[in-house]
């Protein structure tokens, strides 16, 4: 049986994150037709490495990427570092011939991202970049449904993503508020994602007026030092796509009382659907076409149960029918990636959906900048 060979860059929380899907995939998929093994990890603080090797059985541990590009045993490199060291990663594993997994946003800027996009036809590599609210039933489906016209003519949305994380403006910043090492702010972190769910369901922007906002000044380093802070806490973007429908969508992490909330509304002349991260079973399905009765009838919303009825055949483990968690649409993921780099088919979304979405979010701080709105080629 072929075997895939894992290098991972970065091991933070997305490392962590990327090898639980890699050692659980088996478990989740039965009857895979290859075999999953992790061989180098690489992080800049090398005891973080060191003990990711310990626990998690890598066979070797470098503080320097060029180790795992060099690596002859390893057939994919996985980028988790800050999106800071994604351009160079990317190019430095592309170049090296092998398959990439990189995770969101691509670059820190559109230009970066075009580097990565035109060298791609140099290479034979696989490459998707770990945009995984794609890989859930319940987001799939909802893509279904707008294929099949359920929803009819797309009218108007309403998408966001919600975090508290920055609540507090006592909490020390980390490298996600520092704008040297993102490139942005929220809207790079997490807007990224709720503009590619509404890419992804709808299809491309046709024009966008955004505002951010840097909502505490000035927050302490991790030695209690203030420092200025010129990422942004809070991104908002009134979008017209090419399909007609126009929006809004939001990105915060100022958001308080929120944990991990990314959801979105879709309004057709047909019908509509909703879906809520912090209850990703179930999408929500309103079907304009039942016709009104007394004391209501069928009419309203249909709870649809998707729960973790992914496509694959054969799939025991844990069962279509029990709880799915946020989790898990990182391992579906991982696992679509893999199937193309084993069937030696080009992934999606590719780097070339990630490179658009980089383009949606400048052309969004261009917006921002200039106070007025900005079109879409």
């Amino acid at each position: 049986m072929r075997e895939i060979r894992v290098g991972i860059i970065g091991f933070g929380f997305m490392g962590k994150t990327h090898t639980y899907g890699y050692k659980t995939i088996p478990l989740y998929y039965s009857n895979l037709p290859f075999k999953i093994k992790l061989i180098g990890v690489c992080d800049a603080v090398i005891e973080v490495a060191e003990k990711a090797k310990e626990t998690l059985d890598f066979e070797f541990v470098t503080n320097n990427p060029e180790d795992i590009f060099n690596c002859k045993d390893i057939d994919v490199v996985d980028v988790c570092t800050p999106n800071i060291f994604h351009k160079e990663a990317v190019l430095g594993a592309l170049k090296a011939g092998k398959h990439v997994y990189c995770d969101k946003p691509l670059a820190t800027s559109f230009e970066e991202a075009k580097e990565i996009t035109g060298v791609l036809g140099q290479f034979d590599s696989v490459t998707q970049m770990a945009l995984q609210y794609r890989c859930f039933p319940a987001t799939m489906r909802a893509r279904e449904l707008i294929e099949e016209g359920r929803i009819g003519k797309i009218m108007s949305f309403r998408a966001c993503y919600l975090h508290s994380g920055s609540v507090d403006p006592k909490k020390p910043i980390g490298w996600k508020q520092d704008k040297k090492f993102g490139g942005g702010g929220v809207l790079f972190d997490l807007g990224s994602h709720v503009l590619d769910i509404m890419y992804y369901l709808l299809g491309e922007y046709a024009s966008i007026f955004a505002k951010t906002e840097v909502v505490y000044k000035q927050r302490p380093d991790k030695k209690g030092n203030m420092v200025d802070i010129e990422a942004d806490d809070l991104a908002f973007v009134i979008a017209r796509m090419k399909n007609g429908g126009m929006g809004s969508i939001e990105a915060s992490k100022v958001a308080t009382g929120a944990c991990d909330e990314l959801r979105f509304e879709i309004h057709g002349d047909k019908g509509a659907i909703r879906f809520n991260l912090m209850d990703p079973n179930w999408l929500e399905y309103y079907d304009n076409t039942v016709s009104e009765a007394p004391l209501g009838g069928v009419k309203g919303y249909t709870r649809i149960e998707c729960v973790q009825r992914f496509k694959k055949p054969g799939d025991g483990f844990p069962g279509p029918k029990f709880s799915v968690g946020w989790i898990r649409s990182h391992v579906h993921s991982l696992y679509s990636f893999l199937n193309c780099v084993y069937e030696g088919k080009q992934a999606s979304p590719s780097f070339k959906e990630g490179a658009y979405i980089q383009y949606v979010m400048e052309k969004a701080y261009e917006s921002d900048s200039n106070n007025t709105w900005v079109e879409l080629d």
